[in-house]
Protein backbone atom coordinates (compact mmCIF):
# COMPACT_ATOMS: atom_id res chain seq x y z
CA UNK A 1 0.00 0.00 0.00
CA UNK A 2 0.90 3.57 -0.66
CA UNK A 3 1.72 5.76 1.62
CA UNK A 4 0.88 10.01 2.80
CA UNK A 5 1.41 12.25 4.73
CA UNK A 6 -0.74 15.64 5.12
CA UNK A 7 0.70 18.80 5.89
CA UNK A 8 -1.99 21.97 5.73
CA UNK A 9 -2.43 24.87 8.74
CA UNK A 10 -6.31 25.25 8.32
CA UNK A 11 -7.83 21.74 10.69
CA UNK A 12 -10.95 21.59 7.95
CA UNK A 13 -8.34 21.22 5.71
CA UNK A 14 -6.29 18.11 6.71
CA UNK A 15 -9.70 16.39 8.17
CA UNK A 16 -11.35 16.93 4.40
CA UNK A 17 -8.22 15.09 2.99
CA UNK A 18 -8.50 12.47 5.68
CA UNK A 19 -12.19 11.74 4.83
CA UNK A 20 -11.53 11.54 1.51
CA UNK A 21 -9.02 9.29 1.95
CA UNK A 22 -10.56 7.26 4.11
CA UNK A 23 -13.73 6.37 2.81
CA UNK A 24 -12.44 6.51 -0.85
CA UNK A 25 -8.68 5.49 -1.31
CA UNK A 26 -8.53 3.23 2.00
CA UNK A 27 -7.17 0.21 -0.64
CA UNK A 28 -5.06 2.80 -2.02
CA UNK A 29 -3.36 4.69 0.27
CA UNK A 30 -2.22 4.84 4.43
CA UNK A 31 -2.29 8.07 6.33
CA UNK A 32 1.29 8.12 8.05
CA UNK A 33 0.91 11.70 9.99
CA UNK A 34 -0.18 15.08 9.77
CA UNK A 35 0.97 18.19 10.56
CA UNK A 36 -0.21 22.19 10.95
CA UNK A 37 2.84 24.29 9.59
CA UNK A 38 5.97 23.62 7.26
CA UNK A 39 8.26 22.70 10.14
CA UNK A 40 6.57 20.56 11.59
CA UNK A 41 6.23 19.26 7.89
CA UNK A 42 9.49 18.58 7.52
CA UNK A 43 10.14 17.18 10.31
CA UNK A 44 7.18 14.05 9.71
CA UNK A 45 8.74 13.46 6.37
CA UNK A 46 11.82 12.98 7.31
CA UNK A 47 10.95 10.73 10.20
CA UNK A 48 7.98 8.78 8.19
CA UNK A 49 9.33 8.87 4.11
CA UNK A 50 5.86 8.91 2.71
CA UNK A 51 5.91 8.22 -0.94
CA UNK A 52 3.16 10.86 -1.25
CA UNK A 53 2.69 14.36 0.12
CA UNK A 54 -0.26 17.10 0.43
CA UNK A 55 1.40 19.88 0.98
CA UNK A 56 -0.77 23.26 1.14
CA UNK A 57 0.76 26.32 -0.21
CA UNK A 58 0.10 29.25 2.01
CA UNK A 59 0.56 29.07 5.40
CA UNK A 60 2.19 31.28 8.43
CA UNK A 61 5.87 31.69 8.63
CA UNK A 62 7.20 29.48 6.21
CA UNK A 63 4.99 28.12 2.98
CA UNK A 64 4.99 24.80 1.47
CA UNK A 65 8.01 25.71 -0.98
CA UNK A 66 9.78 27.33 1.44
CA UNK A 67 9.58 23.54 2.96
CA UNK A 68 10.59 21.88 0.06
CA UNK A 69 13.88 24.12 -0.54
CA UNK A 70 14.80 22.39 2.97
CA UNK A 71 15.38 18.73 0.84
CA UNK A 72 18.58 18.18 -0.32
CA UNK A 73 16.85 15.17 -2.71
CA UNK A 74 12.98 15.12 -3.11
CA UNK A 75 11.96 11.23 -3.27
CA UNK A 76 8.57 12.00 -2.66
CA UNK A 77 5.24 12.86 -4.92
CA UNK A 78 3.72 15.95 -3.73
CA UNK A 79 0.11 17.35 -4.54
CA UNK A 80 -0.18 20.89 -3.34
CA UNK A 81 -3.60 22.09 -2.13
CA UNK A 82 -4.37 25.57 -2.59
CA UNK A 83 -7.29 28.51 -2.65
CA UNK A 84 -6.70 30.29 -5.96
CA UNK A 85 -3.71 31.74 -6.34
CA UNK A 86 -3.06 31.90 -10.04
CA UNK A 87 0.48 32.78 -9.94
CA UNK A 88 1.26 29.55 -7.79
CA UNK A 89 -0.97 27.61 -9.84
CA UNK A 90 0.67 28.56 -13.16
CA UNK A 91 4.22 27.90 -11.40
CA UNK A 92 2.77 24.53 -10.92
CA UNK A 93 1.90 23.86 -14.05
CA UNK A 94 5.13 24.86 -15.52
CA UNK A 95 6.58 21.84 -13.37
CA UNK A 96 3.63 18.98 -14.44
CA UNK A 97 2.73 18.79 -11.16
CA UNK A 98 -0.76 18.68 -9.51
CA UNK A 99 -2.30 20.73 -7.49
CA UNK A 100 -6.09 20.82 -5.57
CA UNK A 101 -8.25 23.46 -5.34
CA UNK A 102 -9.81 24.30 -2.10
CA UNK A 103 -12.55 22.91 -1.21
CA UNK A 104 -11.04 20.12 -2.16
CA UNK A 105 -13.40 17.61 -4.98
CA UNK A 106 -13.80 13.71 -4.22
CA UNK A 107 -12.98 13.18 -7.88
CA UNK A 108 -10.03 15.60 -8.52
CA UNK A 109 -8.77 14.00 -5.21
CA UNK A 110 -8.61 10.12 -6.47
CA UNK A 111 -7.77 11.45 -9.85
CA UNK A 112 -4.59 13.45 -8.39
CA UNK A 113 -3.42 10.14 -6.33
CA UNK A 114 -3.76 8.01 -9.25
CA UNK A 115 -1.27 9.96 -11.12
CA UNK A 116 1.11 10.37 -8.36
CA UNK A 117 1.09 6.63 -7.80
CA UNK A 118 1.85 6.21 -11.26
CA UNK A 119 4.41 8.72 -11.03
CA UNK A 120 6.03 7.19 -8.12
CA UNK A 121 8.35 4.41 -10.84
CA UNK A 122 9.48 7.01 -13.03
CA UNK A 123 11.47 8.75 -10.19
CA UNK A 124 11.35 12.10 -11.72
CA UNK A 125 10.39 14.52 -8.71
CA UNK A 126 13.31 15.83 -7.67
CA UNK A 127 13.92 17.33 -11.18
CA UNK A 128 10.17 18.60 -11.41
CA UNK A 129 10.11 20.54 -7.86
CA UNK A 130 13.53 21.84 -8.39
CA UNK A 131 11.74 23.29 -11.89
CA UNK A 132 9.33 24.42 -9.89
CA UNK A 133 11.55 26.68 -7.39
CA UNK A 134 13.46 28.25 -10.00
CA UNK A 135 10.00 29.37 -11.49
CA UNK A 136 8.77 30.39 -8.28
CA UNK A 137 12.20 32.20 -7.80
CA UNK A 138 12.49 34.19 -11.14
CA UNK A 139 9.00 34.38 -12.59
CA UNK A 140 8.63 35.35 -16.44
CA UNK A 141 12.63 34.34 -17.15
CA UNK A 142 12.44 33.37 -20.36
CA UNK A 143 15.11 31.01 -18.95
CA UNK A 144 12.97 28.97 -17.14
CA UNK A 145 11.79 25.45 -18.24
CA UNK A 146 7.98 24.55 -19.61
CA UNK A 147 7.55 20.38 -19.25
CA UNK A 148 5.97 19.46 -22.89
CA UNK A 149 3.91 16.23 -23.00
CA UNK A 150 5.05 14.02 -25.65
CA UNK A 151 4.07 10.27 -26.05
CA UNK A 152 7.07 8.87 -24.14
CA UNK A 153 6.83 11.35 -21.16
CA UNK A 154 7.57 15.07 -20.73
CA UNK A 155 10.44 16.75 -22.73
CA UNK A 156 11.93 20.11 -21.33
CA UNK A 157 11.88 23.60 -23.05
CA UNK A 158 13.05 26.68 -21.92
CA UNK A 159 10.15 29.34 -22.69
CA UNK A 160 12.76 31.18 -24.64
CA UNK A 161 13.68 28.84 -27.44
CA UNK A 162 9.51 28.75 -28.05
CA UNK A 163 9.18 30.77 -31.62
CA UNK A 164 5.14 30.00 -31.89
CA UNK A 165 2.34 27.48 -31.12
CA UNK A 166 0.07 26.29 -33.72
CA UNK A 167 -3.20 24.37 -32.89
CA UNK A 168 -3.35 21.24 -34.45
CA UNK A 169 -7.25 19.78 -33.33
CA UNK A 170 -6.83 18.72 -29.61
CA UNK A 171 -2.72 19.07 -30.10
CA UNK A 172 -0.84 21.75 -30.25
CA UNK A 173 2.60 22.13 -32.82
CA UNK A 174 5.26 23.91 -30.85
CA UNK A 175 7.54 25.09 -33.08
CA UNK A 176 11.53 26.56 -31.55
CA UNK A 177 14.12 28.64 -32.24
CA UNK A 178 16.16 25.75 -33.99
CA UNK A 179 13.67 24.96 -35.96
CA UNK A 180 12.44 21.78 -34.17
CA UNK A 181 8.67 21.27 -34.14
CA UNK A 182 7.32 19.06 -30.80
CA UNK A 183 3.33 18.00 -31.21
CA UNK A 184 2.28 18.19 -27.49
CA UNK A 185 -1.07 16.62 -26.18
CA UNK A 186 -2.54 20.31 -25.20
CA UNK A 187 -4.80 22.77 -26.45
CA UNK A 188 -2.94 26.34 -27.78
CA UNK A 189 -5.88 27.71 -24.60
CA UNK A 190 -3.67 25.43 -22.34
CA UNK A 191 -0.42 27.26 -23.98
CA UNK A 192 -2.24 30.72 -24.05
CA UNK A 193 -2.83 30.61 -20.54
CA UNK A 194 0.81 29.21 -19.74
CA UNK A 195 3.04 31.80 -21.39
CA UNK A 196 0.40 34.71 -20.86
CA UNK A 197 3.39 36.37 -18.73
CA UNK A 198 6.05 35.31 -20.99
CA UNK A 199 4.96 38.03 -24.39
CA UNK A 200 3.21 35.66 -26.18
CA UNK A 201 0.05 36.74 -27.87
CA UNK A 202 -2.77 34.64 -29.65
CA UNK A 203 -3.13 36.08 -32.93
CA UNK A 204 -5.10 34.19 -34.55
CA UNK A 205 -7.42 31.47 -32.91
CA UNK A 206 -4.97 28.87 -34.30
CA UNK A 207 -1.57 30.24 -33.71
CA UNK A 208 0.40 31.45 -30.40
CA UNK A 209 3.24 33.68 -31.37
CA UNK A 210 6.66 35.24 -29.14
CA UNK A 211 7.27 38.36 -29.60
CA UNK A 212 10.92 38.19 -29.27
CA UNK A 213 11.03 37.07 -32.65
CA UNK A 214 8.47 38.89 -34.43
CA UNK A 215 10.44 40.55 -37.28
CA UNK A 216 7.80 42.32 -39.29
CA UNK A 217 3.81 43.25 -39.28
CA UNK A 218 2.35 42.99 -42.64
CA UNK A 219 -0.62 45.24 -43.05
CA UNK A 220 -4.03 43.74 -44.60
CA UNK A 221 -7.41 42.98 -43.34
CA UNK A 222 -6.23 41.59 -40.33
CA UNK A 223 -2.43 40.98 -41.78
CA UNK A 224 0.30 39.03 -40.45
CA UNK A 225 3.75 38.95 -39.05
CA UNK A 226 6.91 37.41 -40.11
CA UNK A 227 9.20 35.61 -37.75
CA UNK A 228 12.71 35.37 -37.64
CA UNK A 229 12.80 31.88 -39.71
CA UNK A 230 10.19 33.63 -42.48
CA UNK A 231 7.19 31.98 -40.87
CA UNK A 232 4.27 33.93 -41.92
CA UNK A 233 1.53 33.85 -38.55
CA UNK A 234 -1.95 35.09 -39.63
CA UNK A 235 -3.92 38.20 -37.24
CA UNK A 236 -7.50 37.61 -37.32
CA UNK A 237 -8.96 41.07 -37.47
CA UNK A 238 -10.21 40.55 -34.35
CA UNK A 239 -7.30 40.71 -32.79
CA UNK A 240 -5.42 43.21 -34.76
CA UNK A 241 -6.62 46.43 -32.63
CA UNK A 242 -5.67 44.31 -29.24
CA UNK A 243 -2.25 42.81 -31.09
CA UNK A 244 -0.95 46.16 -32.57
CA UNK A 245 -1.12 47.84 -29.25
CA UNK A 246 1.07 45.04 -27.88
CA UNK A 247 3.15 44.79 -30.23
CA UNK A 248 4.06 48.88 -29.12
CA UNK A 249 4.46 48.54 -25.81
Amino acid sequence: MNTCVLIDDEIRSIDTIKTIIENFLDDDLKILGTANSAQEGFNLIIKTKPQIVFLDIEMPHQSGFDMLEQFNKIDFEVIFTTGFDQYAITAIKFSALDYLLKPINISELQQAVKKAIERLSSKSSDHQIQNLLKNIKSPKDSTNKIPLPVMNGLEMVQVGQIVHCEASQDYTIVTLLNGKTILVSRSIKYFEELLNDYNFFRTHHSYLVNKEYIKKYVKGEGGYVVTESGTEIPVSRRKKPDFLSWLNS
